[in-house]
């Protein structure tokens, strides 16, 4: 087995087993896949814009409430008069004007106070989503990097076996002991291997450039990355995680909460039946230039006001149109969260069984790499006994390291569906407990 061989297996069964390789130390120092997710959280334009968004959900939300608050108004200006003194606005004018609002009681506003507030958890869970997949679309390509490079070192010693094989036929050719198909047949597979290093070359290039973007590094920068596998062996039971799914899963809550918000909106527009009480008060400072008292019998430069002003509905058009509006959007609401309750089911049952197939593909192949191993020994002993040759033992370092690729694209699989199953149902923060 040569050194190059040696090397990458010693690495591959290190991370496998999941205990730290004597070599590990001579390789450079890599890039923590948590650091890396917290760089590509950092510098996410998608994340940064699902940020700006939830700011003016907030920022609306207290808007609208700010109807509830005391409003303190000041204000002054000059005019000229000519006939009944009066402004744009109907008051009369005056030196300084102090003016103050505020609303007690309003249904209709008080519900769409409180469905502002809920759109604003929908815009909180979507900033979350926008991070989940920035988390999910990093670790992706972080593992899927490490994957390509532990395959290219694999296949780039399969060359060397492959090379020795066809030297080796070559001598047997011109010894009379091969045909000379046999030649062509190892150029063939020296060609395929060849074919392969490109391909992985070529992948490799591509998430190191997409895994640079997302961190925000120059392209040109090479990142190493941890060979050791996720820590998410724990599988829980199939009915646990869809209930879990049904608490925590992203869409679902931001369809509650949207249901939540109708049903504020229905409420405010119900209640609207009964009367809407508001506070108010003014002052005003009047100067006699205005020729006030050309109007009235009497001039008072100092004017106050205060008290609250209730209107009462005796007939409204407008307030049924409005609850048939209210109600109708909340019944698609309801069936909005009753379909995301179903998918939701649905997804969970599909990808749990789809990492328990893939688990149960893993184990295949690694049960393959074993027995290839314990071929590649039995056959060196034959070799040593002089009952096969160098070309038999090459074909079966090359077969191992067939295995070994198998190996590591199920492993990646697997880990990939585990990945999607946590994002489903809310658990992505169990990556890097």
């Amino acid at each position: 087995m040569n050194k190059a061989r040696s090397l990458s297996g010693a690495l591959l069964l290190a991370a496998w087993i999941r205990v730290p390789g004597t070599l590990s130390a001579q390789q450079p120092e890599a890039l923590p896949l948590k650091q890396a997710v917290e760089l590509a959280l950092q510098n996410s334009q998608q994340v940064a814009e699902a940020q700006a968004r939830y700011d003016v959900a907030a920022n609306a939300a207290r808007m609208n409430a700010s109807t509830f608050h005391p409003n303190v108004y000041a204000g002054s200006g000059a005019a000229y008069t000519y006939g009944f003194p009066q402004t744009p606005g109907g008051t009369a004018p005056s030196i300084v004007a102090l003016s103050y609002l505020q609303t007690l009681f309003n249904t209709s506003l008080r519900g769409q106070v409180r469905a502002a507030g809920e759109r604003t958890q929908v815009q909180s869970l979507e900033l979350e989503k926008a991070r989940n997949a920035v988390t999910v679309q990093t670790t992706e390509a972080y593992l899927e990097l490490g994957k390509v490079r532990h395959s290219l070192d694999l296949a780039r010693s399969e060359l060397d076996g492959s090379a020795r094989i066809l030297d080796f036929t070559r001598q047997r050719v011109s010894e009379g002991l091969e045909l000379p198909i046999e030649v062509t047949r190892s150029e063939l597979a020296d060609a395929r291997l060849k074919q392969r290093v490109v391909q992985l070359e070529g992948q490799e290039k591509v998430l190191q450039r997409e895994l640079t973007a997302l961190l925000g590094l120059a392209s040109d920068q090479r990142i190493e990355v941890d060979p050791a596998p996720l820590s998410l062996t724990d599988q829980q039971r199939e009915r646990d995680l869809i209930d879990s799914a049904l608490v925590t899963n992203l869409d679902l809550r931001q369809a509650e909460h949207e249901r939540l918000a109708r049903e504020h909106v229905l409420a405010g527009e119900e209640g609207m039946r009964w009367p809407t009480v508001d506070i108010f008060g003014w002052y005003g400072l009047f100067a006699r230039y205005n020729n006030f008292q050309a109007y009235y019998q009497r001039f008072q430069q100092h004017n106050f006001n205060f008290g609250f002003q209730v209107r009462i509905p005796i007939v409204s058009g407008q307030q049924s149109a409005t609850v048939a509006l209210a109600k109708s959007e909340l019944t698609l609401s309801e069936m909005e969260v009753k379909a995301t309750r179903q998918r939701v089911e649905l997804e969970v049952a599909q990808k749990y069984q789809r990492v328990r197939e893939l688990e149960a593909a893993r184990e295949v192949a690694r049960l393959e790499v074993k027995v290839a191993q314990e071929n590649v020994q039995l056959l060196q002993a034959r070799f040593e006994e002089r009952r096969s040759n160098l070309r038999d033992i090459e074909r079966a370092r090359l077969e191992e390291n067939d295995k070994w690729l198998d190996f590591l694209n199920s492993d990646y699989d697997h880990q990939k569906a585990q990945l999607e199953l946590l994002n489903l149902t809310g658990n992505l923060d169990r990556l890097f407990r």
